[in-house]
């Protein structure tokens, strides 16, 4: 802090001071064999110390591609840059700088440790690449919001951060906040969180991190697919011929049949304006269109169920917060057995004053538990009727697609594109070629067949249980493709609902078991201490 006071010359980092730092950091062997050889390989160095050097800029860096760990503090470093061949690093410490915004990390990505104490910054970003990141270390920065801090909860193995100095750790609830928000942290400000402040925490904040965790998940999934899947819709290779191929494509005498004069033509004569593929394509897209608008139709359900779930949850939350501040108008804080309070149990001299005193406390604890019990317990109810009403409002949306896709209609509907029209489409199909293959054989027989028929359609129509038993194994193929495709729908969606209503069932009945947990462990927290003074 000294040369900071006394304004020293800022010098650049150059390959002499690099070369040097280097040497530093060998063994006297190591050192005399460069000594010999008259140079450094920047590639092989592991761990390089730079700090008191009133070092301007960081440069020069970009042989050192092996370096583990860098120690730039105690300089006047103003911009976090020129680490970006650093790709093997995972400890930097830039602490006491002149920092003012977090940038320049993007290549770190096995970064675990990140010192920046005492800098200028009052903003935690643009640190999305260090997924290995466990100690974030921040002090004496510029820091005021406690809700940027959950920028960090991306970071699955952080379990140490030192926030300590900013303008946030002033806030009353600063601690709480940190230990609910970040359940894996184990050490705050160079302190161990202990399980008194975890438990606390966990009471103080249940309800506002269900709800974050929600959010969190849906941005989740936004992210994965920005765009409705077709796959979630279950229409997927309904938008244009796929099916259509796929009939033919299992039917291994289609091409010999399609050579038949009049054959081919059945193909694009079932409609004088449409081929036999166009319609069926055309069927195909009403159902894919259909598809994506009951997609819409059950997200918009969705979305409507977890607002209300919300709401109720939020609605129970507030009310939590107000019994919890009535208890502690009542004479006692959230912790309820303070110092300040054990020291005014501790000064009943009679035996008889203190068990007074301690039962009410006690009767205080328990009508704390029962009033939060409660609420649960009408929170869990109103959950339980937003889930029934929800259950059958997507069942009744899945129905109506299921019935439809299948071709099942009241008799006041009218009936739209479906897979039984699909069906319709063949059955028309195969009996055209069931005509004309009974006419070809007809005319085979008789020694006059069509002068463009080839060799092999010849040889073909000369047994006739081969050719019509070509024709309706190709005809039960096609109406396989249909009723495969249909099946697989139908089941898809059947399978969605289900296990939709039984994850929120799930969930529901884990954050209900939680809840009711946190409550006990958090009146046998109370009443342990309360048996301390007996």
């Amino acid at each position: 802090m000294m040369g900071r006071q006394d304004k020293p010359e800022p010098i650049l980092m150059d390959e002499e001071i690099l070369k040097e730092a280097s040497v530093e950091q060998l063994s006297q062997d190591q050192a005399r064999r460069i000594a010999k050889e008259e140079g450094i390989h920047f590639t092989e160095i592991l761990k390089l110390r730079l700090e008191y050097r009133s070092i301007l800029r960081i440069d020069h860096l970009w042989e050192f591609t092996s370096l583990a760990k860098l120690e730039l503090n105690n300089n006047l470093i103003e911009k976090i840059e020129g680490l970006d061949r650093l790709v093997n690093l995972t400890w930097l410490n830039l602490s006491f700088n002149s920092i003012e915004k977090i940038e320049g990390l993007g290549s770190l990505r096995k970064l675990e440790l990140l010192n920046l104490t005492n800098n200028q910054i009052s903003v935690i970003e643009n640190m999305d690449a260090l997924e290995k990141l466990t100690h974030f270390c921040f002090a004496n920065n510029r820091l005021g919001q406690l809700d940027n801090v959950l920028y960090l909860r991306k970071f699955k193995n952080l379990f140490t951060i030192n926030l300590r100095g900013n303008p946030l750790s002033k806030d009353p609830d600063y601690r709480f906040f940190l230990a609910a928000y970040f359940p894996n942290l184990t050490c705050l400000d160079y302190r161990l969180l202990d399980q008194k402040t975890k438990i606390e925490a966990s009471i103080k904040y249940h309800y506002v991190l269900e709800e974050m965790r929600h959010k969190e998940l849906q941005a989740q999934q936004a992210e994965e697919a920005d765009a409705p899947s077709l796959q979630d819709a279950f229409v997927e290779h309904l938008n244009g011929s796929y099916l259509f191929k796929s009939m033919f494509k299992d039917d291994p005498a289609a091409e010999t049949l399609h050579c038949v004069p009049g054959v081919k033509s059945v193909l694009e004569i079932l409609n004088p304006t449409l081929t036999f593929e166009h319609q069926m394509v055309e069927l195909c897209v009403q159902l894919f269109e259909i598809g994506l608008a009951e997609h819409k139709q059950r997200e918009t359900e969705l979305s409507s169920f977890f607002s209300s779930q919300t709401a109720a949850v939020t609605d129970c939350q507030q009310k939590a917060s107000q019994i919890l501040a009535k208890f502690e108008q009542q004479h006692t804080e959230v912790s309820f057995m303070d110092r300040n309070r054990i020291a005014e149990l501790q000064q009943f001299s009679d035996p008889n004053q203190l068990r007074v005193k301690v039962s009410h406390c006690n009767d205080e604890i328990k009508q704390l538990c029962n009033s939060l019990m409660a609420l649960e317990v009408q929170l869990v109810s109103q959950l339980e009727d937003i889930i029934k009403k929800f259950d059958i409002n997507i069942s009744d949306i899945v129905d109506s697609f299921r019935e439809t896709a299948q071709g099942i209609y009241p008799f006041f509907h009218s009936p739209c594109h479906t897979f039984a029209q699909c069906r319709d489409l063949e059955d028309n199909y195969h009996e055209r070629v069931q005509e004309i293959a009974l006419a070809t054989l007809e005319s085979v027989a008789k020694d006059a067949p069509e002068e463009d028929m080839t060799e092999d359609v010849k040889m073909l129509f000369t047994d006739r249980n081969a050719v019509m038993d070509a024709v309706a194994i190709g005809h039960d193929n096609h109406l396989l493709v249909i009723n495969d495709r249909e099946a697989q729908l139908i089941t898809r969606v059947d399978a969605w609902k289900v296990a939709l209503i039984k994850g929120i069932q799930d969930k529901e009945l884990k954050r209900n078991r939680m809840c009711i947990s946190d409550i006990h462990r958090y009146v046998d927290h109370l009443r342990e201490q309360l048996d301390e003074l007996m």
